[in-house]
């Protein structure tokens, strides 16, 4: 048996003491989950089998001495190479399975590709050095130890990935750089080793036990600094192509070194160039799968945020650009119908806009439901919409009232139902967007709800809408706007007892406005409420004027939607009254019904409030819109105004009184209501109403809207009526079919209320003659007579 020497003794020592680090990096191992685990553990699992493989080879040739056969040196040297590569490679595989040395498998194969085109490069470039002619290493140059093979290659397959991690690992990357460079010291001690047992060299010996020891060590030091809380960030900018490159002109260089000094070419020297090249050859092919990937991705991105600039991502139609497109790309006659929905601002204000955009997407699916084959239909912004369909004008009207159908239907969010009505243009010629908007445009100046087909002559009406939009802002100040003021009287009498307050516009230029023409424009550029403060003012103004006079009347005030849902309106209508000094019950508020259908929860609520002021609430137009029973019962007002169609109603078969007129009257009265028709125009409708049972009447046939003056004047002339003569007696049926009327009845002591009493009932008594308005103050009793 062999007596060890003192170097090779000091080897073994270095190898048992690269056990602990093997040691830590199971433990570490154990405490990690997912990638990090199985990375850790396939480090410990390499660095075992180096660490074994090693002390198995030292202590064999300890224990055989240098005296054993002559190829037992060679046989020992190839096992203990053979076993620690295994152990090298193992860690090289844990190395790369580190997190962040790749971001994907894919990413780790094309690491270990240009690993291997760095390590060819390192291969040749040392095999030049160290074979004829050039043999740096002279008589120490290992040719009769082919052992060292597997780890020589493996040791420049190490510098090789080093080199890749440490310039295309995840920052911060030193971690994962240092863990690389431990396994290719562990490399470096395979090969040592194996040199020394296959030499018989005790130097070689004491190296490799300290270069394991060493390169297991740092490895582990590395993983337990990796541990640590560390900001991970990846690379900015991927790095060029020089790690190919340099390699390439390096064993071009050191290949031309060789040939000038005469050198020839072996196997090693093919292994090298033939390891380049295929490593070269399969990382442009996994590059070039990656750029097709790449450009696939880019091109799906492209697709994808080009469909994103043409949708809308609330309603998922077509944008503003989508329907261009569909415009530039159709090919066969086509025509566009532009919407807009009717009141929606007032939604967004009033239920909010959450609310509001569940009530556009409910649009988008309505139109989507009502598209046709080849339709395109298309959010322009806000509540605009369009729908580009395939066919002539005539076509387009009928779908573009299909459509108004479809979208005036109510709208269920929240529990609550939303009312709204559309606009709608059509055009089918010229610049269809633009004349589309021309078209819906005038839709909504003439009154809403309705579908309009474009006409050259839009354009001179668009232009005079923008001017009237400029003068209606002056109007005030340059006293252009002024008030006259319509009779309501009673009936039979046709006494007057109060007025409607009417805007009337004189323009120097422009001549005489009709309301219809520019309240619309007051609505959408938002002088109403300013308008609509001033009206208010001088209505007030003028019935405390009358009533220092002596004139008892009432005075009614028409009410915009936008004034109504003012959170501070009954505070101003309050502070004006006081101003003036006028009774609340003297002023008259009027609602349209269309005001109804915007928000009937917020309504209820406005118009409470002004009634706590102790004006009057009538509500106008009914009959001609959204009312229904319920919304009646619920809303407070005191007076119903009867529209003018069902005035003009032609009479019943079945009695002299139109029915619907009949049904309104006795339906207010049953709701403890005074009952209003307007539009009175002919002495029969004047009869129609009356048999009714209806009290106060309004309409051309008692008078036109008059300057205060002229209404003054009609109001001094009634101070002593002459006696007039006395109705000639119609033909009436029997007393107990006499119609309902609304009379004061007496509760109890100093309480009084205003019913709907049939002629059967005991409390009913006949209207002889017309109450005098001037004692009525009760809010049920304005205008009774």
């Amino acid at each position: 048996m062999h007596s060890p020497s003192g170097m090779e003794l000091a080897g073994l020592a270095g190898l048992l003491a690269a056990v602990p680090a093997v040691a830590y990096l199971g433990r570490s191992g154990r405490r990690h989950t997912g990638a990090a685990r199985r990375a850790h553990l396939l480090l410990a699992a390499g660095g075992a089998v180096a660490t074994a493989a090693a002390l198995a080879g030292l202590v064999t040739a300890l224990l055989a001495g240098h005296d054993g056969a002559p190829g037992h040196s060679r046989t020992l040297a190839t096992a203990v190479a053979v076993g620690m590569g295994l152990g090298t490679l193992t860690l090289l595989a844990g190395t790369v399975a580190l997190p962040g040395s790749a971001r994907s498998p894919a990413a780790a194969v094309r690491h270990v590709l240009d690993g291997l085109v760095i390590a060819a490069a390192v291969w040749f470039v040392g095999w030049v050095l160290i074979s004829r002619p050039a043999r740096i290493l002279g008589d120490a140059t290992p040719n009769r130890c082919l052992a060292i093979l597997l780890p020589a290659v493996l040791l420049v397959l190490g510098l090789g990935l080093t080199a890749v991690l440490a310039l295309h690992a995840h920052r911060p990357r030193r971690h994962t750089v240092r863990v690389a460079a431990g396994v290719t010291v562990v490399a470096a001690a395979a090969n040592v080793l194996a040199i020394g047992i296959c030499r018989e060299h005790d130097g070689y010996t004491l190296a490799s036990g300290l270069l394991l020891t060493a390169g297991l060590a740092y490895v582990a030091w590395a993983v337990r600094a990796a541990d640590r809380p560390v900001e991970v960030s990846g690379d900015v900018l991927e790095r060029g192509g020089a790690y190919a490159v340099v390699p390439m002109l390096a064993m071009i260089a050191a290949l031309g070194y060789h040939l000038a000094r005469g050198g020839t070419m072996d196997v090693f020297g093919y292994l090298g160039c033939t390891v380049e090249g295929l490593a070269l050859v399969s990382r442009q092919y996994l590059a070039l799968g990656d750029v097709r990937r790449y450009t696939l991705r880019l091109r799906q991105s492209e697709a994808h945020f080009r469909e994103l600039a043409h949708t809308d991502p609330l309603t998922g139609l077509a944008n503003r650009r989508g329907l261009q497109r569909a415009l530039r790309e159709s090919d066969r006659p086509a025509a566009l119908i532009g919407i807009d929905m009717d009141g929606f601002k007032t939604v967004n204000d009033l239920r909010g806009h959450d609310v509001g955009d569940r009530v556009l997407a409910e649009v988008g699916a309505r139109l989507r439901r009502n598209l046709l084959a080849g339709d395109v239909a298309a959010r322009l912004g806000g509540d605009e919409f369009a729908v580009l369909m395939h066919g002539d004008a005539d076509e387009a009207v009928l779908a573009a009232h299909r459509l108004l159908a479809v979208l005036g239907e109510p709208y269920e969010v929240d529990g609550g139902s939303i009312f709204l009505s559309a606009s709608l243009g059509v055009a089918a010629t010229g610049e269809l967007l633009h004349d589309a908007d021309l078209a819906l445009r005038y839709a909504k100046q003439r009154g809403k709800n309705r579908v309009e087909r474009y006409q050259q002559g839009y354009d001179e009406l668009l232009r005079r809408r923008g001017t009237l939009t400029g003068e209606l802002r002056h109007a005030i100040d340059r006293h252009q706007l002024h008030l006259v003021f319509q009779p309501v009287v009673a009936l039979p009498s046709m006494r007057p007892v109060g007025a409607e307050a009417l805007l009337r516009w004189t323009h120097p230029e422009l001549g005489r406005v009709a309301p219809v023409e520019f309240i619309p424009v007051a609505e959408e550029s938002g002088l109403i409420n300013r308008i609509g403060a001033w009206v208010l003012e001088q209505s007030v103004k003028q019935l405390a004027e009358w009533r220092s006079k002596g004139h008892d009347v009432w005075l009614s005030v028409n009410l915009s939607p936008k004034e109504l849902h003012n959170s501070d309106y009954a505070a101003q209508v309050a502070d004006v009254l006081a101003e003036y000094g006028v009774p609340p019950q003297r002023l008259v508020l009027e609602v349209t019904e269309h005001a109804v259908a915007t928000d009937m929860e917020e309504l209820v609520g406005r118009l409470a409030e002004l009634r706590e002021t102790g004006v009057r609430i009538a509500l106008d137009d009914f009959g001609a819109g959204y009312s229904s029973l319920t919304q009646l019962r619920t809303l407070p007002v005191d007076i119903l105004k009867i529209d003018h169609a069902l005035v003009a109603e032609p009479e019943s078969r079945t009695g002299t009184a139109a029915p619907l007129v009949d049904v309104v009257v006795r339906l207010g009265h049953r709701l403890g209501l005074e009952v209003l028709a307007e539009g009175i125009g002919t002495p029969a409708q004047r009869e129609i109403v009356e048999e009714a049972g209806c009290r106060l009447g309004q309409g051309s046939l008692f008078g036109w809207g008059v300057p205060a003056e002229h209404f003054e004047s009609r109001l001094l002339s009634l101070r002593s009526p002459a006696p007039r003569p006395a109705p000639a007696p119609r033909s009436s049926p029997p007393q107990n079919d006499a119609p309902a009327r609304s009379q004061v009845v007496q509760l109890g002591p100093g309480m009084r209320q205003v019913r709907a009493l049939l002629p059967s009932d005991p409390d009913f008594v006949a209207a002889t003659s017309d109450q005098n308005v001037g004692s009525v103050d009760s809010g049920r009793e304005i205008g009774q007579g």
